[in-house]
């Protein structure tokens, strides 16, 4: 059955929104007028390609990305409280009505009721499922297969939820690492096209009015600050075309490829990057194979979500040697994306047959390595940034005294 989502006004003339099931949009109008609400916008969702029905009070301006991205955000959440309500004997349509009820995200709601439908109309969980690739990727997808297919959903549900919720944890830690510099270096190069743009020419106007000579450093600064105070919108407007470019760059096969391996090699970050790289791929494979998907389809299913060109083509190469016959070992120690250690860890855990059990140790170790290296990685960027800043700052206030340093000596 259709999910429409509605705009009405109630008999008080206050505006209420929701979501309503009906076979189409007349029965949906004919609810809501039963219980005495007017109607005013009306829409069908949850399926791609359908017509929706045209507002009737104007157009509204909507952001899709940032609540989609919300509702994603409670994805984890749902998954552990459906995973608690299928545990307790809720059968799985009332689970996911109680959901419904429950969830604070609209666009989410309606998803996990479309879901509902779905799976009331005869398709399997999975394939309501994946029918929403923006909340639920293919890995997602995967494991709700193999727990349906077992009869384990509930166990495999809460597997997935703690596995989200780590990588959130782990996604977010990194994040961090990169937002605090990032935001010191932004809040310099404001400071400084400030003092470029509206203090340095009323000083450097003072002291050419007086007649000094302007040395050498000053000159500098005085062109730099009549270059970005005449050009800066083209600075801009540059910047933002070079940031489309790259953003278009990025999405070809070979940029990203070019991308991922150079965040590899960076002097700083690429420690990061390489061990987030590590922890990502084994507590996903050991997740899906704990979870009884075969070391082939979960390679697969792990090669369409990770989020890096180099460690996506290794896991092309460990997937072809499997279907080969070979181990796993070989192509992780060859690919010089993985350390050796990890590689070893990995060839003990297929010849003792406790892969899972393996990966699931590397990937421990290496989310507590990745709390030492953001450690590192903060208490080195935060002093080359301030030392930076405070030569620039230094540079601009030598600039402007330096003339008044020499008029004071030429007068004595």
């Amino acid at each position: 059955m259709p999910v429409f989502e509605y705009e009405a006004l109630t008999e008080k003339g206050t505006l209420t929104r929701g979501s309503i099931d009906a076979d189409t949009a007349r029965e949906a109008r004919a609810k809501l007028r039963a219980r005495r609400v007017h109607v005013t916008r009306m829409e069908e969702v949850g399926r791609p390609g359908r017509r929706r029905e045209a507002p009737a009070e104007g157009l509204r301006l909507r952001l899709p990305e940032l609540r989609r991205a919300r509702g994603a955000a409670d994805v984890p959440i749902v998954t552990r409280q459906l995973a608690t309500l299928l545990k307790a004997g809720i059968p799985l349509s009332d689970a996911l009505g109680a959901l419904v009820q429950q969830v604070e995200s609209p666009d989410l709601e309606r998803v996990l009721r479309q879901i509902k439908e779905d799976i009331a109309a005869g398709a399997t969980t999975a394939e309501a499922f994946a029918r929403h690739p923006d909340y639920f990727n293919s890995l997602y997808v995967a494991m709700v297969r193999a727990g349906e297919a077992s009869g384990n959903l509930d166990v495999i549900l809460k597997r997935l939820a703690d596995f989200l919720q780590a990588q959130s944890r782990v996604k977010g830690k990194v994040s961090a690492a990169l937002v605090y510099p990032l935001a010191i270096a932004a809040l310099g190069v404001v400071v400084v096209a400030f003092l470029m743009k509206f203090v340095v020419p009323k000083l450097v106007a003072t002291i050419t009015q007086r007649g000094l000579d302007l040395p050498l450093p000053t000159r500098v600064l005085k062109t730099t600050s009549e270059f970005i105070g005449t050009w800066w919108l083209a600075l801009a407007l540059g910047a933002l075309l070079l940031l489309a470019l790259y953003q278009a760059w990025v999405r070809t096969e070979r940029g990203r490829w070019l991308r991922d391996s150079y965040l590899l090699r960076l002097p700083i970050f690429g420690e990061l990057f390489r061990k987030q790289a590590v922890a990502r791929f084994a507590t996903t494979f050991a997740t899906l194979l704990e979870s009884g998907i075969p070391a082939h389809e979960s390679l697969r299913t792990l090669r369409a979500v990770v989020d890096n060109a180099v460690l996506a083509h290794t896991i092309d190469q460990v997937h072809d040697r499997i279907l080969e016959g070979t181990d796993i070992a070989t192509p992780l120690k060859n690919s010089g994306v993985f350390p050796p250690v990890v590689s070893y860890m990995i060839a003990i855990g297929e010849q003792s047959g406790q892969l899972e059990d393996i990966l699931k140790k590397v990937a421990e170790a290496y989310d507590e390595e990745i709390d030492v290296t953001i450690q590192k990685v903060t208490s080195l960027i935060e002093p080359v940034i301030i030392i930076a800043m405070a030569l620039v700052v230094g540079f601009i206030v030598m600039s402007v005294l330096l003339p008044l340093v020499q008029s004071m000596s030429h007068l004595r």
